[in-house]
This record gives C-alpha cells, sequence and structure tokens, in this order.
C-alpha cells in the first residue's frame, strides 16, 4: 500500500514525477481507527479530496503528509472496560462531537429541507475548504472551487470553519454589494458556540481569506477596503460542554435561514442573534432531527 493509502490495482502509466496523482482509494480504517477520528490530519485530507474526486499532484500529497502529521496514535489508549462499553451504548448520539463525515451529511440533508426561494439568496461552502485554505497546500484550487459558487451574487454565504477540532460559523453578508451602502452593508458574522475560545484569533486568516477570494474573482477592492469590512462577533447561545459545536454551528445556520432580514445593515445589528436566540429545548429538538437525517 504506497504511501499508506495507494491499493495496486494493476500497472498504471505514470506522468512525470512532479504530475503524478496519488490514487486515494483508501480503507475506512487506518491503524484500527476510523478515518472520521483523524480530523483534519493528513489522513483525512487525502479521504476527503478523494470523496470528491480530486486528484492531485504526488509531490503536493507528501507536503500534506509532513506538515500535517497524525497525533492521533501519539497519546496512550486503554483497553475498554465491559461495564463502560455498555453505559456508552445508552448516551445519546447528538452528545458526540461532529465529525466532518458527518457534518457533511447532516448539511447536505439540511440543505436540501429549505425552499428553493430561500436557497437563491444563500450559498455554502464545503466544511473542508477554509482548513484546506488555511493549510496553504492548495489554495488555487480551494479558490477555483469557491468561485464556482458565485457568492457574489448572493445576500449570505455560510463558511463553516473547523479548526482545532472546534467548529465555528462565518457568515459573508452582501459581498457584492458597495462598499458605501447604508441598507446592504458589506459585512461579516463570526458565530461561535465557545466564546471563551477567543473567536476573533482567526480574524487575520479570515481577512487573507477573504482577500484571496475577492482577488480571484477579479474584484476591484484593495486590502485597505477589506480590512474596513466590519467582522461581527456576536454573543449567541453557547455550548453546554466540549461536544455540542458541530451542532450548534448547523442550528445557527438553520435559524439564520429562517430568520435572515431581507437587506442586513450594520444599524439593526444584532438582529436575532442574541443570547437568548434559543433555547436548550431548541438545540435538542434540532439534534433529534439531525438524527432522522442519518436514518
Amino acid at each position: 500500500m504506497a504511501l499508506a493509502l495507494q491499493r495496486s490495482t494493476g500497472k498504471r502509466k505514470l506522468g512525470h514525477a512532479q504530475t503524478a496523482a496519488v490514487d486515494l482509494d483508501s480503507d475506512p480504517k487506518y491503524n484500527g481507527d476510523p478515518i472520521s477520528k483523524h480530523r483534519t490530519c493528513w489522513m483525512h485530507v487525502a479521504v476527503y479530496l478523494r470523496a470528491r474526486e480530486q486528484r492531485i499532484p504526488k509531490k503536493m500529497f507528501l507536503d500534506i503528509k509532513s506538515s500535517a502529521p497524525c497525533l492521533l496514535g501519539n497519546f496512550p489508549r486503554g483497553a475498554r472496560s465491559k461495564r463502560r462499553a455498555k453505559c456508552k451504548s445508552r448516551i445519546s448520539k447528538p452528545k458526540k462531537k461532529l465529525d466532518t463525515e458527518t457534518f457533511d451529511r447532516y448539511l447536505e440533508a439540511l440543505w436540501s429541507s429549505f425552499s428553493e426561494c430561500k436557497r437563491t439568496s444563500f450559498a455554502c461552502l464545503d466544511s473542508l475548504w477554509f482548513a484546506l485554505y488555511m493549510k496553504g497546500f492548495s489554495q488555487e484550487k480551494v479558490l477555483s472551487w469557491i468561485k464556482r459558487k458565485q457568492i457574489f451574487s448572493k445576500k449570505y454565504v455560510f463558511v463553516p470553519i473547523v479548526c482545532w477540532s472546534h467548529w465555528s460559523l462565518l457568515i459573508f453578508c452582501h459581498f457584492g454589494e458597495s462598499m458605501q451602502s447604508k441598507t446592504r452593508t458589506p459585512c461579516m458574522l463570526l458565530l461561535d458556540s465557545l466564546e471563551m475560545a477567543d473567536p476573533r484569533r482567526l480574524e487575520p486568516d479570515i481577512r487573507k481569506f477573504v482577500l484571496d477570494v475577492y482577488r480571484a474573482e477579479g474584484r476591484p477592492e484593495n486590502k485597505e477596503m477589506i480590512r474596513r469590512i466590519p467582522l461581527l462577533v456576536p454573543k449567541v447561545p453557547q455550548q453546554r460542554d466540549g461536544e455540542e459545536c458541530g451542532n450548534f454551528v448547523l442550528y445557527y445556520m438553520n435559524l439564520f435561514v429562517e430568520g435572515a432580514p431581507e437587506n442586513f445593515s450594520i444599524e439593526g445589528y444584532p438582529y436575532f442573534m442574541k443570547k437568548d436566540w434559543f433555547d436548550p429545548k431548541g438545540l435538542d429538538h434540532f439534534c433529534e432531527r439531525l438524527k432522522s437525517f442519518g436514518k
């Protein structure tokens, strides 16, 4: 199994060594652990690209493997007791932190549940695009994928962010409008269910990402203009434990689609995005709905 991923399927013709594509056909487990446990290490990124039939140069793959090492096997894990196994079966599934595979499955089902009228005003980027961009391996590809979404023709664009195994939600508002608009203010919202983790730590990376998105579209806005786009961090309901962040992001998206104003302006901020936006019962009911998507 070359590069710990590639299965032999007979002879294949390879081109130049720098451009030879890596076959990302892999087992559902690696070193005994499900792929979803690897989060955004090289293994998960590789399987993510394979699932979307994205072939990458061999050199880029080796760069990913060396720069995003897997740490899962570096920590001691004792054998599970039978008592623990029995108790675990009684724990409800929504308490489990969502990996990217599950998050994407739920997001796809949730997105399909919105009316066509709602979907025309929104766009949603893939859950790993921001993470891939941040790793610096395929920035041009990520920007080309975003370009196909035509985000500058949408009122709102969801950008799920998974960083340090924590989910948060970035929303672009009215990016196609003039920076001088008073009624349709181009701005960004960062919704985070773990305020103590300091969501604004992501701001430099977000602004670099946004600048490159504008440049890829051939937009006239320069770095200084991008710096002036407001990044707002509303005080939203917070998670109750260390496992709920993915569910919170999906619920933020669901409620935002339902209540987003026709025209978002700074004067109306924070609108409905407050600490009492929703209660735990509403979230728990939504989690039950998410579970039904997997049936």
